[in-house]
């Protein structure tokens, strides 16, 4: 009587059960991974800037972890908005996942003022930038040192370094003129938000004009899209020149088509003369009162 192959080998019918246990096994274990893992359920990631924690937590529809990892004192902004997030708008993420975002303070922290006297208005900038500070205007007077600070005054009052003041207080600059000769150029920023656009156009001894925020509902997503006087590349102003801007909000995309279909208008280009016009100062109330 002839045996089956199996029963000549029984050794690889006992491979064979192995084998096939084995992958039995596997498919099992990837199967619980993918389930577990959630593999291929992604989801587009809201914009939660603007939003409150409490909103965010109420409409939690991915069961998403909010992490802050900073706070930052906006003086126009309301206390526990979230102005950035870790991922980005639009990013594929999980169920669960872990956000890391920032929001404002509820009340401003104490900062000391730190020393600004006989500093450049570029250094002096970085350094209220530094101590959790805005540099607001910008005066110019008669003084043989030229664009350096001589006096700091907050809300119309002279003040000296080692004061405590709030987190996001303005201060102003009282600068030196120098002999008044020569000028500084209006710095390139289309395209950018309005705090590195403050602080392009004060460290280049400008001041900032009045500011049109057209149809913007969230300023941390806005750009700059217009100036004036605008960048030219060669044209040079007065110290304390006032620049008006108007913003827009727009996407990566936008920015960089904003950026790209800018072109220098060479009829605007001048060239510094003892007579230069100076602009006049803006009937605007109280600076302190304007929008940032």
């Amino acid at each position: 009587m002839n045996q089956s192959f199996f029963q000549q080998h029984p050794l690889a019918k006992h491979l064979l059960y192995m084998v096939g246990v084995s992958f039995v096994i596997l498919f099992f274990v990837f199967l619980f991974i993918k389930i577990v893992a959630r593999q291929g359920k992604e989801y587009e990631l809201p914009d939660f800037r603007g939003k409150t924690l409490q909103e965010l937590k109420d409409s939690n529809d991915l069961r998403l972890r909010y992490v802050v990892v900073d706070s930052v004192y906006d003086a126009d902004a309301e206390g526990g908005l979230v102005i950035q997030q870790d991922p980005l708008p639009g990013t594929m993420v999980k169920t669960r996942r872990k956000v890391y975002v920032t929001v404002t303070m509820f009340a401003p922290s104490e900062v000391v003022l730190p020393e600004l006297s006989n500093m450049s208005v570029r250094s002096a900038v970085s350094s209220l930038e530094a101590a959790g500070l805005r540099c607001g205007r910008l005066r110019f007077v008669d003084s043989p040192y030229r664009n350096v600070v001589l006096e700091c005054s907050c809300r119309g009052r002279q003040i000296y370094a080692g004061q405590s003041m709030g987190h996001g207080d303005v201060v102003d600059l009282v600068v030196g003129l120098g002999d008044g000769s020569g000028g500084t150029m209006i710095p390139f920023v289309i395209g950018q938000a309005p705090a590195k656009v403050h602080k392009a156009l004060l460290s280049a001894s400008l001041n900032v004009g009045r500011e049109h925020f057209d149809s913007v509902e969230n300023r941390s997503t806005a750009v700059c899209y217009r100036m004036d006087p605008d960048y030219t590349g060669v044209s040079r102003y007065p110290l304390g020149t006032y620049v008006e801007l108007w913003y827009c909000e727009a996407s990566q995309a936008d920015v960089e088509r904003i950026i790209a279909n800018f072109k220098v208008d060479s009829t605007k280009i001048i060239e510094p003369t003892d007579e230069m016009w100076n602009a006049e100062e803006l009937d605007a109330g109280d600076y302190n009162d304007w929008d940032w």
